[in-house]
């Protein structure tokens, strides 16, 4: 059982590029819309941007024309393309879908970007 699988984190220099991926269980992805969360310490998980089960994305002031989400939905798994990093873009990255109830979170993937 699959769950919540991130990975392709890193450590990146300011401007320089990551693409993470989230792996998902079926029966979390399909037909839900998936968002990519970040925390670093001291702040709370918030929600950078979210793609629908329709490809449709929206994403936080801070993060938008810079990263950009995606889903594969043959092989359950939401991509995030992060362009033009920033120091402030460090944290542990999560996956999770939209809604009421989220499923149970992943372990993440941390990102760290040097200035």
């Amino acid at each position: 059982q699959v769950g919540l699988v991130e990975s392709g984190g890193g450590l990146a220099q300011s401007g320089g590029s990551l693409r993470p991926s989230c792996a998902a269980s079926g029966s979390i992805f399909s037909g839900n819309a998936m968002g990519w969360y970040r925390q670093d310490p001291g702040n709370k998980r918030e929600l950078v941007a979210f793609v629908t089960s329709g490809g449709e994305a929206n994403y936080v002031d801070s993060v938008k024309d810079r990263f950009t989400i995606s889903r594969d939905n043959t092989k359950n798994t939401v991509y995030l393309q992060m362009n033009s990093l920033k120091p402030e873009d460090t944290a542990v990255y999560y996956c999770n879908k939209l809604g009421l109830r989220s499923a149970a979170w992943g372990q993440g993937t941390q990102v760290t970007v040097s200035s």
